[in-house]
């Protein structure tokens, strides 16, 4: 799946090429970008591939399409698949409550009652959990120090998921949509019922039959891993090892070098580093039908509302299947995408979706928060695609 890194030739004889490059261009001239890995898949065949800007500004080291990057919540549809191979073996029920597997992990509800979350609310963000930097600063997860999966190195999932279960959950399980730490509490789950660690599970069950080796919990060559940037005026400031983002109401906390620390618990969430290429591929799996890792019925259900509307309160026109979010009604979504398409992104910088009536997988690296993930460019990227086809 290579093709020239710059300006390649396209199916679409090139008006694509040239709409795609006019927006990754304008990114890295108005630097709100440093760099970044495009790649563009069509009827199953790679239609543009550009690796752009610079992976190390500091170090001059050009971007290149084979870059690693720490993927944060990209991380999140692969577990999601690793899920749903589990659910297809019979080994994980989707109905089954999650202290099958996890006795202590009983979060209260906020009125102090008992609450049963089940495998289906963790991964449709339904559970009633919540993240850390979605709170004030004096929340309850705050008191009680839990890590996002993006911080803390060194901190163990046992110590984490403890922390989380001795926090409230902000609603029932079921009745209502909040982005969560519900990914990182599915990895305790796979982790009890493999018996091996998450990382290994991923690989067994998602890397291994696809034939891909980049992208795991830890960084495979250090070589090719992209810096970590921030938005920044005049220009993205590189992240040190405590960096802190404030985004809605509070603030997520980074710490970059978290990935080379083995110690660091596998955040089913945000924990991953890898590639463009091997995205795209787990995507494309999907987008065909999902062998040779699941059945067609298997990711028709992944790919449809799950959540039971309560996400549309976030995101008119959207809901949330099994790992990412659904487009239901582009004209109310005010997106280009058609309706049927899943997408989701990275805080480290990265966007994606796949779009099964056009045929249509786009995976956008970025070495750039919080640009990469929905400023400008993922927007001029989008319509720059669809103005195409």
């Amino acid at each position: 799946m290579s093709l020239p890194l710059e300006n390649s030739a396209l199916a679409s004889g090139g008006s694509l090429a040239e709409g795609v490059d006019i927006a990754v261009d304008s990114a890295l001239s108005d630097k709100r970008l440093v760099g970044a890995v495009v790649l563009i898949a069509r009827d199953g065949e790679l239609v543009y591939a550009r690796a752009a800007g610079l992976a190390d500004r500091e170090n001059k080291v050009a971007m290149r399409e084979d870059a690693i990057f720490r993927l944060a919540s990209v991380t999140k549809p692969i577990v999601a698949i690793t899920t749903m191979r589990l659910v297809e073996q019979g080994r994980i029920g989707l109905d089954d409550p999650i202290t099958k597997w996890l006795p202590d992990f009983r979060p209260r509800l906020p009125d102090g009652g008992e609450a049963v979350i089940r495998i289906q609310h963790l991964l449709t963000h339904t559970s009633g959990l919540i993240y850390t930097f979605a709170e004030q600063q004096d929340g309850p997860y705050h008191r009680a120090g839990v890590s996002d999966g993006l911080d803390i190195p060194g901190r163990s999932l046992d110590d984490n998921l403890k922390r989380i279960a001795g926090a409230p959950l902000a609603f029932a399980p079921g009745d209502g949509w909040h982005y969560s730490l519900a990914m990182d509490v599915l990895g305790g789950v796979i982790e009890k019922e493999t018996g091996v660690s998450l990382g290994d599970a991923v690989t067994e069950l998602v890397m291994k039959p696809l034939g891909l080796s980049d992208t795991a919990f830890s960084v495979r060559d250090r070589n090719r891993l992209a810096a970590a940037y921030v938005d920044g005026n005049p220009e993205p400031q590189r992240m040190g090892d405590e960096t802190l983002v404030p985004i809605f109401d509070g603030t997520i906390r980074f710490a970059p070098d978290r990935i080379f620390d083995p110690t660091s618990y596998h955040s089913g969430g945000a924990g991953m580093a890898g590639t463009a290429s091997d995205i795209l591929a787990i995507l494309e799996t999907i987008r065909k039908g999902g062998a040779p890792l699941l059945s067609a019925d298997t990711v028709k259900t992944m790919m449809t509302d799950q959540a039971g509307g309560h996400m549309q309160a976030q995101q008119a026109g959207c809901g949330f299947g099994y790992g990412w979010s659904v487009v239901l009604d582009p004209v109310v979504a005010q997106v280009p995408f058609s309706a049927g398409t899943i997408k989701w992104g990275g805080v480290y910088g990265h966007s994606w979706f796949v779009d099964p009536k056009e045929r249509l997988t786009v995976v956008a690296l970025t070495n750039t928060t919080l640009e990469g993930m929905w400023g400008q460019f993922t927007m001029d990227l989008a319509k720059a695609v669809y103005a195409a086809i």
